[in-house]
Order: structure tokens, then C-alpha cells, then sequence
């Protein structure tokens, strides 16, 4: 295999969709620096592993010598992306805009070289724009193609009503590609609608359109829903050491599996020589502390990766804990109190038990003592629940059916 194959092969690994897949071929034969785009609207100040399969793709190129334009939406934040939204979202203050992307910067330099990584904020340009200019770009699309997009179908097929600004955020969104002159753009799959924008208003300027890259959404803690804060089935990626590996060891193997193919910074031809490895008999667990220390050493350093595994050792592994405990789903509603969960987990005789071990300081979820007894805990996540010594499980709490 030639080199130029090699490079584009480990260039798909982890991606959803290469749109169209033949021009990134064409565009890495060229041999030239090329211009990587990857936009963010800084929404929250934090952010969790599921952000940074993006930053991955976008060390990869950087590694290569191409150019990566990180581009931090501050102007479109305050209109608010409606991907995925079944309502308009709340528009964030500007105040709330700019204490996010000084976070965003910072952290995402945890991943790329900052003196090789272009920072750029799109109020640049777009604060700069006219009422007139705003006009001639939204003559560049029509109604029609704009509720071709899922979400907007959706709502306006039940009557959800759509403002008329979000249908504005996918042109800008994608105009920045013109501004940028972007060769290729990375994004997750949910922002198809958007990176297609970005070629279409591309050709119309007369550039050369953009490649699209789109990455999967990767799946929280429970291995269901996506990795979110407000599903609370995260790793943050500014969480303790200790706190990041145990949740890195709390996953189940077959998910673990799919974080390496997407987190790692392995290659594939490692990742493949490792699973052979577990396939002829290596216990799963040994590569979930090699993959968990790889992941808090990016984040924190070397020294912290031993501590915490030397922490998650001496919790678990001297409390006679089994290596990997079988994960339980518990069915319940939304209003399940821990004591009452603690009770239907079987790790209490009663709801009062519960009651009594909490006030005593012997519950602990993730590592963390719990001082309230009522509690209600977020469904479709999963919990490791300690009570007293020896009684220990990993839940995965789920809805009742309705």
C-alpha cells in the first residue's frame, strides 16, 4: 500500500460519511497544505470525550502539515444552532458567549498545538455584514431546501413553529466556508444539512467545494443514549483523574471497543494487533487501564494516570471487587428516590435501610458520598453504588414503559 493510501485510510477510520469521498483523495494528492475548518459554537463551558472526535480528525491533519482553522462561532451562538431541536433554543448572551470560547480554547489545545492551530471567531466578519449582505445570502436558498432538513420537516409537519432566524443559522454557518475558503470541513453527522450548505455556497462564489467529513455521535456512559451533561452519562474532559478513570473502567467491553476506535490515538494497525490479542484469550480489563491511562494522561499528565489507576486499584481491586462487575438494569420512573432504588437493587432490606445507611455516610455513587437519601438520579445512565463495604453494584437505570 502507498503511502498516500495509508494516510487516507487512517484519515476515515472513525468517520460516518466522507462527502464525496473520491475529491478528499484527490485533495491529499495534491500535496499541499490544505485548509481544515471544524466550527464550534461555544454553548456550554465544558466539554466531554464525545466533543473531541472531532479534535481527533483534526490533530490527524494537523500531524500531516495541514492547516487547521478552529473556528469559534461567537456570532451564531447568540442565534443558537436548531440541529436537532424540536423547539427554538434560547438565545445565549454575549457575555455568556465569550466566557465560553476562552474555555474552549483552552481545552481544546489540550488535543492540538496551539502555535499550529488558528483560532478564529466568525464575529470577524459577520459583525461587519449589512442588512443587505444578510438579504443577498438569504436569496441564495429557498424554503423548499431548507425544510428538505430533518429537524425542520419535522416540526413544520406537526406544527411546531420555526422561527425565522434558524432558518438563517445554516447559511451562515455554511458562508463561513466561504469566508474561509475552506478545503475540508469536519463535523458530526447531526450537521450534515449545515456542512453541505457550506459546499453549495461555496460553488455559488465560485470556489472549489469543500470536502465534508462527518464523525459519529459517540454514546454516553450507557452505551445508549449520546454522550451529554444534561443525560449526565459524560467524561468530562476537565474532570479529576480519578473520577475520568473510573468512569473510563465502569464501561462495558463492547463499548470500550468503540471508544478506542474513536478516542485512541493508537493506530489502527495497533488497535487491530490488541484485539487479536483479546481474541486469543487477554483479559478485556487490562486494556481498558491501558486505554483509561491513555485518555487521563492527555487530559492531566503521566503521573496522574498512575495515581489514578493506583486509586482505582486500591478502591476496587483490594475491597475484593470483581474485575468487571455485571452490569444490572433497573427499571424505574422518574421519580425513584435513591432509597427506594437502593431497596429495588436489593443493596438495602427497605426503604428506611436506605434511609439509614445514607445518614451514616455508607453511599456512595461514582465514588462520590451521597448525604440525601431522596435523590432522584437521571434515567438511561449507569452508576457504580456503593453501600457500606461489601455491597457493591453497576446499575444502569431505565424508564418505565409506558
Amino acid at each position: 500500500m502507498n503511502n498516500e493510501n495509508s494516510i487516507y485510510l487512517e484519515l476515515l477510520r472513525g468517520c460516518d460519511e466522507v462527502l464525496p469521498e473520491h475529491e478528499l483523495l484527490q485533495k491529499i494528492k495534491k500535496n499541499k497544505p490544505l485548509k481544515i475548518k471544524a466550527g464550534f459554537d461555544p454553548t456550554a463551558p465544558d466539554l466531554h470525550l464525545g466533543h473531541t472526535v472531532v479534535f481527533n480528525k483534526l490533530r490527524q491533519f494537523q500531524q500531516l502539515g495541514h492547516e487547521i482553522i478552529f473556528l469559534i462561532g461567537d456570532f451564531t451562538a447568540m442565534i443558537g444552532d436548531p440541529t436537532g431541536k424540536s423547539i427554538t433554543r434560547q438565545p445565549l448572551t454575549k457575555e455568556a458567549v465569550v466566557e465560553n470560547a476562552k474555555t474552549y480554547q483552552e481545552q481544546v489545545y489540550k488535543i492540538l498545538d496551539p502555535e499550529k492551530t488558528s483560532v478564529t471567531f466568525n464575529s470577524q466578519w459577520w459583525e461587519k455584514m449589512g442588512a443587505a449582505d444578510l438579504i443577498r445570502l438569504a436569496g441564495m436558498n429557498t424554503v423548499a431546501r431548507m425544510l428538505e432538513r430533518d429537524d425542520f420537516n419535522k416540526r413544520y409537519t406537526s406544527g411546531q413553529p420555526i422561527a425565522i432566524h434558524e432558518f438563517l443559522y445554516p447559511l451562515m454557518q455554511g458562508y463561513d466556508s466561504v469566508v474561509l475558503n475552506a478545503d475540508i470541513e469536519l463535523g458530526g453527522r447531526d450537521q450534515k444539512f449545515n456542512l453541505l450548505m457550506g459546499r453549495e455556497l461555496q460553488k455559488q462564489a465560485g470556489h472549489e467545494a469543500q470536502v465534508i467529513m462527518m464523525t459519529p455521535l459517540i454514546e454516553g456512559l450507557d452505551g445508549v443514549k449520546k454522550m451529554s451533561k444534561s443525560l449526565d452519562n459524560y467524561i468530562g474532559i476537565n474532570e479529576l483523574p480519578d473520577v475520568m478513570f473510573g468512569k473510563l473502567m465502569s464501561i462495558s467491553d463492547e463499548l470500550m471497543w468503540r471508544y478506542i476506535d474513536l478516542l485512541s490515538f493508537k493506530s489502527l494497525s495497533e488497535i487491530n494487533a490488541v484485539k487479536k490479542e483479546v481474541s486469543e484469550g487477554m483479559n478485556p480489563r487490562d486494556v481498558k487501564i491501558d486505554f483509561a491511562k491513555e485518555i487521563v494522561t492527555r487530559f492531566h499528565d503521566k503521573a496522574q494516570a498512575e495515581m489514578a489507576h493506583t486509586a482505582f486499584i486500591d478502591r476496587f481491586q483490594k475491597k475484593q471487587v470483581p474485575d468487571s462487575l455485571e452490569l444490572q438494569t433497573i427499571v424505574c420512573s422518574p421519580t425513584t428516590t435513591l432509597a427506594q432504588l437502593l431497596k429495588q437493587a436489593g443493596l438495602t432490606q427497605s426503604t428506611s435501610d436506605s434511609i439509614r445507611m445514607v445518614q451514616q455516610g455508607a453511599v456512595k455513587i461514582n465514588g462520590e458520598k451521597i448525604s440525601d437519601a431522596h435523590l432522584i438520579l437521571p434515567l438511561h445512565c449507569t452508576y457504580l453504588v456503593e453501600v457500606g463495604k461489601r455491597r457493591i453494584a453497576r446499575l444502569c437505570l431505565d424508564s418505565e414503559s409506558l
